[in-house]
């Protein structure tokens, strides 16, 4: 997995190289798997979306050029694949903090974008455990918002959302539960597939059911699959986030799975001391061979 990925950035440094368009779609390909997949993981992996990554990659190769005074900034621009200067400007200046000229003119302190490449590295020689669970098809019943995505730390979002539902609402939604995973759930949906810090997502508060949603309960519907579940256990919320991270980082360059479009899951037990016991389900199908 992890040299397929390798070749996939490959492609997109030979068209950077090129001053052509990315074509993320030819990545997956090369990466053999989907796009939906690709973009996950690599924003899982590499701490930011393939696109921010490729802005970012592109203003950094585009620098040296910038400093060559033998190039006209025109000249620069149309290698780098913009039709004019001030378009190049503005991406030269997001990412710098100034102009392209200004650069030339005052040798003033650039970005620099490493190129990723993705190694395995092993820290210890712990097994993770894991399940594979087919599905058929269910229900999410529950209450839904619109929030901010939070990587790490505390999501003032969810947490007020939760609370302003009432006990009422929630036990409501506790006693719909009737499969797996049990229990009230946090539920993750309608993501960007960049997964970019503060993008919004839906989140539910909700039970897998096959149950109908009662008067004022949304309902999601999901389809039959297969289904990733990951546990964890630690310090709340830090050690529940962090299986995003390990299914990323080490599940899927270990084994022939990759992430489908649907929800995902997340069930979770407070304790007392702060600690906390988390389940997450991600939906998966076999990897293309």
């Amino acid at each position: 997995m992890l040299h397929r990925l390798n070749a996939a950035l490959d492609l997109l440094e030979h068209a950077l190289a090129e001053g052509a368009p990315v074509d993320v779609t030819a990545m997956a390909r090369v990466a053999a798997t989907s796009e939906h997949h690709l973009r996950r993981t690599f924003s899982a992996l590499a701490g930011t979306p393939i696109g921010e990554y490729v802005r970012r990659r592109r203003m950094t190769l585009a620098a040296a050029d910038v400093l060559d005074e033998r190039l006209t900034l025109l000249d620069v621009a149309t290698r780098h694949g913009y039709g004019s200067t001030e378009a190049f400007n503005r991406a030269f200046r997001a990412v710098h903090g100034v102009s392209a000229g200004q650069a030339r003119r005052t040798r003033a302190p650039l970005v620099s974008q490493p190129r990723v490449s993705f190694h395995l590295h092993l820290e210890g020689s712990d097994s993770m455990r894991y399940r594979i669970v087919d599905k058929q098809a269910f229900h999410l019943v529950g209450a839904r918002a619109r929030v901010p995505l939070v990587h790490l730390g505390r999501n003032h979002a969810i947490e007020d959302f939760v609370r302003g539902l009432g006990q009422d609402v929630r036990e409501q939604v506790a006693a719909l539960s009737d499969q797996e995973p049990a229990g009230p759930l946090s539920v993750s949906d309608a993501l960007d597939d960049s997964r970019a810090e503060g993008s919004e997502l839906d989140h539910w508060y909700a039970a897998a059911t096959s149950r109908q949603a009662p008067p004022g309960l949304e309902r999601l519907d999901v389809p039959a699959g297969a289904w990733l579940v990951l546990t964890a256990s630690g310090p709340h919320p830090q050690a529940m986030q962090h299986l995003w991270r390990d299914a990323y980082g080490q599940f899927f360059p270990s084994n022939p799975w990759r992430t489908r479009p649907g929800p995902e899951l997340l069930r979770t037990e407070l304790h007392d001391d702060g600690t906390g016991t988390g389940e997450l389900w991600l939906p998966v199908e076999p990897e293309q061979r």
